[in-house]
C-alpha cells in the first residue's frame, strides 16, 4: 500500500541524530506492523503537498508544535486538503496535531486545554470497538505530549478513547478516517528527551509525573497494530 506522511513539523535538530526526523519514525512504526508499505513523504509544514489527493492509497498526518487554530497558511492548506480527503474517502490517519486538524478541517473544534500539559504515558479507556481494533482490549497506553485538545469532534464522529484528562482521545468518521491524539511513533526515550527540554516551560510537578509515567509499566498499547488493521481494510485486491 503507498501511503503519504503528510509531516506537519520537524522534530528538533539536536534530537535527530538519534531519534530521526518524523518521516522517519512512522516508517519505523508502520514498517514494523508491515515492510510492504511504502512511504511517501511531503513536508506539509513546509508547504508541500501532494499535487493530486489519488497520489497515495492513504495518508497519515503527523503531530506538531504548532496549533491547528495558528493562522498559517500551511495549515489552511492543509485543512483543504484533508477536506478533499474526506469527499473522496481515501483513508486518513490523524496523529496529535493531525488527530486535531482532522476534527478542526471537518466542522470540530481544538482549543488550547485548560487542564495543562499532558506528557508521559496516559491512559485511556476504550469506549467503542470497530472491527480493526484488534486486539481487544478495555484500556490503552500511549505516549503523549500535547496542550491543546480536541474540544468537539466533527458532526457523525465517533469517540474511540477517552480519559478525564482527554475526553476525545481518538475517533473515527465515517468508514475512512480515525484521529488519535497520543503518540503510537514515539518512544519512551524520546518522550523522555523532550520532557528534559521542556524543563521550565510546564509545571515541574507535570513534567516530573510525565517521566516518572516512563519508569512504571511501560509495555504501551496496540494502537500501531489498530491503524495498520485499519489501513488493511482498506486495501485494493
Amino acid at each position: 500500500m503507498r501511503i503519504g506522511i503528510l509531516q506537519c513539523d520537524h522534530v528538533k535538530s539536536e534530537l535527530q541524530p538519534k531519534f530521526g526526523n518524523y518521516p522517519e519514525m512512522f516508517a519505523t512504526m508502520i514498517h514494523a506492523q508491515n515492510p510492504q508499505h511504502e512511504l511517501l513523504n511531503f513536508a506539509a509544514c513546509d508547504a508541500e503537498l501532494p499535487d493530486q489527493t489519488n497520489l497515495c492509497e492513504a495518508y497519515i498526518l503527523t503531530g506538531s508544535a504548532s496549533s491547528v487554530y495558528e493562522d498559517l497558511q500551511w495549515i489552511r492548506d492543509l485543512e483543504s486538503f484533508v477536506r478533499s480527503l474526506h469527499q473522496q474517502k481515501i483513508p486518513t490517519v490523524g496523529i496529535c496535531f493531525g488527530h486535531q486538524l482532522l476534527a478542526q478541517a471537518l466542522g470540530g473544534e481544538t482549543l488550547e486545554s485548560q487542564k495543562g500539559w499532558g506528557v508521559g504515558i496516559a491512559h485511556h479507556r476504550v469506549v467503542s470497538n470497530k472491527d480493526w481494533m484488534i486486539p481487544k482490549v478495555e484500556e490503552v497506553k500511549v505516549l503523549v505530549s500535547h496542550q491543546d485538545q480536541v474540544t468537539k469532534l466533527p458532526p457523525q464522529a465517533q469517540r474511540i478513547l477517552q480519559s478525564e484528562f482527554c475526553p476525545n482521545a481518538m475517533f473515527q468518521l465515517g468508514e475512512h478516517i480515525i484521529g488519535c491524539q497520543g503518540h503510537p511513533e514515539f518512544i519512551p526515550e524520546y518522550s523522555h528527551a523532550l520532557m528534559e527540554m521542556r524543563k521550565g516551560k510546564m509545571p515541574e510537578t507535570v513534567r516530573q509525573a510525565g517521566l516518572d509515567s516512563l519508569t512504571k509499566n511501560t509495555e504501551l498499547g496496540p494502537i500501531s497494530l489498530w491503524i495498520e488493521n485499519f489501513l488493511k481494510s482498506h486495501q485494493k485486491p
